[in-house]
C-alpha cells in the first residue's frame, strides 16, 4: 500500500491544480496497467493526511476546488504572507475583487447589471477577470442587445479553495452582532 501512497503524494504534489480521485484512479490504472479500486485511493489519501499531521511537515495534503492538492500549514502564514505581499502584482485591486464578488453571487449576469450594483463602470476589472481566468462568458441574455453572461469556473474556486458556490459566506457572515449595548433589554 505505500507504493500506492508514494505514487499518489507525487501525483498530488505535481498537479497544477488540485487534482481529482477519478483522475488519480486513471493514472495510477495506466501505470500499473490494472484497475485501482478507489478505495485503495482514499485508504491512501487518508494515510497521507495523517502522515503530513506530524510537526515536521510545514504543508499537508487538503481537498479543494474538487481535488487534492498540498496547501502549507496556518502556522506558517506569516512566511507565506511576506512572499504573497512580494507577488503583490498578480493580486486583483479592490474595483476587480468587488466585481468578482458581485459575480459570484449573482452569476449569471450581464456587465450593465453589475455597473448598476457597483455604480461604475466595470469594463477594465471584468477583462482582468477574464485575463485572469477566474471568470467566464456564461452565454448570453434575452434581453435587448443579448448582452453575455458572466459567472466564476472552476479556477475561481481553486483560487479560494473552495469546492462548492456554496461554500461561498453568506451576508450574514460578514456582520457581527454587537456586544456592547446602552441601556437594559427588557424581554
Amino acid at each position: 500500500m505505500d507504493f500506492l501512497a508514494n505514487h499518489i503524494e507525487a501525483l498530488i504534489f505535481c498537479s497544477p491544480k488540485p487534482i481529482e480521485e477519478s483522475e488519480l484512479q486513471v493514472c495510477l490504472s495506466e501505470m500499473f496497467e490494472a484497475k485501482i479500486p478507489s478505495e485503495d485511493i482514499s485508504k491512501a489519501i487518508a494515510g497521507l493526511s495523517e502522515k503530513y499531521e506530524s510537526e515536521q511537515f510545514s504543508i499537508q495534503p487538503v481537498k479543494s476546488g474538487g481535488g487534492y492538492q498540498f496547501l502549507t500549514k496556518p502556522a506558517y502564514q506569516a512566511s507565506i504572507g511576506i512572499l504573497l505581499k512580494q507577488q503583490s502584482k498578480k493580486r486583483l485591486s479592490n474595483s476587480s475583487l468587488e466585481t468578482l464578488s458581485i459575480i459570484a453571487y449573482k452569476q449569471p449576469i450581464t456587465k450593465g447589471e453589475m455597473e448598476q450594483i457597483r455604480g461604475v463602470n466595470c469594463d477594465y476589472a471584468v477583462q482582468k477577470l477574464l485575463e485572469k481566468e477566474l471568470v467566464e462568458i456564461k452565454g448570453k441574455s434575452e434581453a435587448i442587445g443579448r448582452p453575455l453572461l458572466y459567472g466564476t469556473n472552476q479556477k475561481f474556486m481553486d483560487y479560494f479553495g473552495i469546492n462548492n458556490l456554496k461554500e461561498l459566506p453568506t451576508p450574514k457572515d460578514f456582520f457581527q452582532e454587537e456586544d456592547n449595548s446602552i441601556g437594559e433589554t427588557s424581554e
